[in-house]
C-alpha cells in the first residue's frame, strides 16, 4: 500500500473517530463473512459502529485523541467499536455478543474511557455498571425520596391538627362544652 493511500485511510479513520471519547477494541478473527455481517447488523441496531484496522494506522489516526491510550500495546488484528448511548451500554452489548455461541471468536480486548486505558479484563466490570439511564433514575429517586418524606410528615401533622379543630368545632356547634381536663392533685 502506498504512503498516499495510507495517509488517506488514516485521515478517513481520524474523521470517523473525531469527538469519540470512549471506545472498545475487539477481536473478530475467527468469524466468517456471514457471521461478521450478522454481527455488524446486531451492532447497528444499537447505534454502534465497528471498524477493522491495522494497529499502526489506528495509532496514528488516534494521536492526540481521548481514545489514543486504547492502542498502547495493542497487538494482533483488532477492530474498534464505538457509539451507543454511553460506554456502559457499549460494554454491555460487546460482552453480550462475546458470550453468544453464535459469535464464538468475538471478544473484548480492552479500550479507552475518557482518556484512560481499560484492560480486557475490566471491560466485563464496566458492563456491570449502571448505564446512563439507570444512573439518572437512581439520582431522581434520591432527589425525590427526601421531598416525599418531608411532604408526608407535613401533611400528617397538618391532617391531625385539622381533625382536632374539626372535632372542636362540632362540639361547639352542638352547644356542648368539652369537660375541662382534670388536673391531678398532690
Amino acid at each position: 500500500m502506498s504512503k498516499a493511500v495510507k495517509n488517506l485511510l488514516i485521515s478517513d479513520l481520524r474523521a470517523k473517530l473525531q469527538g469519540v471519547n470512549d471506545c472498545l477494541l475487539v477481536n473478530v478473527i475467527g468469524l466468517n463473512s456471514e457471521k461478521t455481517a450478522k454481527l455488524r447488523t446486531e451492532l447497528r441496531k444499537k447505534n454502534i459502529q465497528l471498524q477493522v484496522f491495522k494497529n499502526s494506522m489506528a495509532r496514528r489516526a488516534a494521536e492526540g485523541m481521548a481514545i489514543a491510550p486504547a492502542f498502547d500495546g495493542a497487538e494482533g488484528t483488532l477492530a474498534i467499536v464505538w457509539g451507543s448511548e454511553d460506554v456502559v451500554s457499549l460494554a454491555k452489548e460487546v460482552i453480550r455478543l462475546a458470550e453468544a455461541k453464535e459469535f464464538q471468536g468475538f471478544e473484548a480486548r480492552g479500550g479507552a474511557i475518557e482518556g484512560a486505558k481499560v484492560p480486557a479484563a475490566q471491560v466485563k466490570v464496566v458492563s456491570s455498571w449502571p448505564s446512563r439511564g439507570e444512573q439518572l433514575s437512581i439520582l431522581a429517586g434520591q432527589i425525590l425520596g427526601p421531598g416525599a418524606t418531608l411532604a408526608a410528615q407535613l401533611i400528617g401533622a397538618g391532617g391531625t391538627l385539622a381533625g382536632q379543630i374539626k372535632q372542636k368545632i362540632e362540639v361547639l356547634e352542638k352547644g356542648e362544652e368539652a369537660a375541662p381536663a382534670e388536673t391531678p392533685t398532690e
